[in-house]
């Protein structure tokens, strides 16, 4: 088998996103142990040789995230946006049945988990079809396809999967793919330790029922996420687009 001079043994493969810009939203994360999915891809696009402009809104958390790169060699800038407030997502665990939610409620995550990804979309795809190249990677969950009972978020969720599907087919022609990652039970901090505080019951309580729940056995961490945004950001996924991926660990499986 013929193996490039770059993959040679002993050799370093190159970086895969070497000269690119890398505009990560949600690049800070909520305090607790583990590291969030948006640090996760930061640092990992960096790693990748990506400039790295790390948007959250807040200012101090992404400047954390921005630091870490800068720590390792990394090229990263913070940059304060409200695009995602994250007290709508963490809301979001307990929007409960629609014969219940309230209509700000409903509103509140809409904005959040849709209207945001749609309009930051929008932004990022008028410098991508000026030009004509670019990679946009969205972030649903599985909740969108497997069961669950919040009605709102798995709404919303389900929307950001038809956006992804909608925005990829109309700007293939601008050489732009369009992809989402659904992820599963994750140990990112907004996860466990918002649920340790609801729920009054410790971190390693929460971790246990979630593991239990994930046929491999464990939940996934920011990595998992992280990595297989990389794989979609990159030129060797450069014939896809318009998919949603399950990272889950097996999770939708069980329809439970």
């Amino acid at each position: 088998m013929n193996i490039s001079p770059e993959y040679e043994s002993g050799r370093t493969p190159p970086q895969r996103l070497a000269g690119k810009v890398a505009v990560v939203i949600g690049a800070g994360q909520s305090p607790g142990e583990g590291l969030g999915n948006g640090r996760a891809a930061a640092i990992r696009f960096a790693r990748e040789g990506a400039r790295v402009l790390a948007v959250n809104r807040s200012i101090e958390s992404a400047e954390q995230t921005a630091a870490m790169i800068r720590e390792e060699g990394g090229d990263a800038v913070a940059f304060k946006a409200d695009i995602a407030k994250e007290e709508d997502i963490i809301a979001a665990i307990g929007d409960a049945d629609l014969m219940d939610i309230t209509m700000d409620r409903f509103d509140a995550i809409y904005q959040a988990n849709l209207r945001g990804t749609a309009f930051t979309c929008k932004h990022a795809l008028a410098i991508m079809r000026a030009q004509r190249s670019g990679s946009i990677v969205n972030v649903s969950s599985a909740a969108a396809v497997g069961l669950y009972p919040y009605v709102a978020y798995k709404a919303t969720k389900a929307g950001v999967n038809a956006l992804t599907e909608q925005l990829a087919l109309q700007n293939a022609k601008y050489n732009i793919r369009v992809n989402a990652i659904l992820p599963g039970l994750i140990a990112t901090p907004m996860a466990v330790e918002t649920r340790s505080r609801q729920w009054n019951r410790s971190r390693d309580d929460v971790n246990a029922e979630r593991n239990a729940k994930v046929p491999l056995g464990r939940q996934g961490t920011g990595w998992d996420v992280a990595n297989l945004a990389l794989f979609l950001a990159s030129e060797e996924a450069s014939f896809i687009t318009g998919v949603c991926v399950l990272v889950d660990g097996g999770r939708v499986l069980n329809r439970i």
